[in-house]
């Protein structure tokens, strides 16, 4: 090394997330890490997370941002039980979408009159069938839980930043 020459820098895991049209419990429960997102600032570059301030809408089209993220990730995790296998939304999947939407929206009792189907260009349409994210894209590793849990996210990224191959166990895996 030359003088003068500052030693390189260990090169930041770069971290995004999206929910896609979920609860936010597993952002919820990534930001539940608390302090120790401090040291993990230290090693990680924040991109699209709920650690950072968006304030640009984007594409609303859940298949097309998965898709994306696919497309500009090393690295793809499924982080919960909707993710990997559609969670409580896959519920839906036995129902007709438009009937479900006139029943919540439109013919339910107790709704105010003149109530209507919402139509935001905003809000992302509803697909036929709630489907896994490894059934669109190739998905990297899978973070099991409903929510994972902090612990979870903590061991994961850890693996990650040291160069392993994130191995979770049992006691890292829990449905709440």
């Amino acid at each position: 090394m030359s003088a003068g020459v500052p030693p390189s820098q260990p090169r930041k895991l770069k971290v995004a997330t999206v929910s896609l049209a979920g609860c936010f419990g597993c952002h919820t429960s990534f930001l539940d890490i608390d302090e120790r997102l401090l040291e993990l600032i230290q090693h990680i570059e924040f991109d699209r997370s709920p650690l950072t301030d968006i304030k640009e809408v984007g594409q609303c089209d859940n298949v097309l941002v998965l898709r994306a993220f696919r497309a500009n990730c090393k690295t793809l995790v499924a982080m919960g039980a909707c993710a990997i296998n559609g969670g409580l939304p896959a519920e839906r999947n036995r129902f007709d979408v438009g009937i479900l939407l006139n029943e919540v929206y439109h013919d339910r009792v107790g709704l105010s009159e003149g109530s209507e189907i919402p139509n935001d260009p905003e809000l992302p349409l509803l697909l036929r069938q709630v489907r896994p994210i490894h059934a669109v894209v190739h998905v990297d590793y899978f973070l099991p839980g409903c929510p994972p849990s902090a612990d979870t996210f903590w061991s994961f990224l850890n693996d990650l930043m040291a160069g392993r191959t994130p191995q979770l166990g049992h006691a890292l895996m829990h449905y709440d």
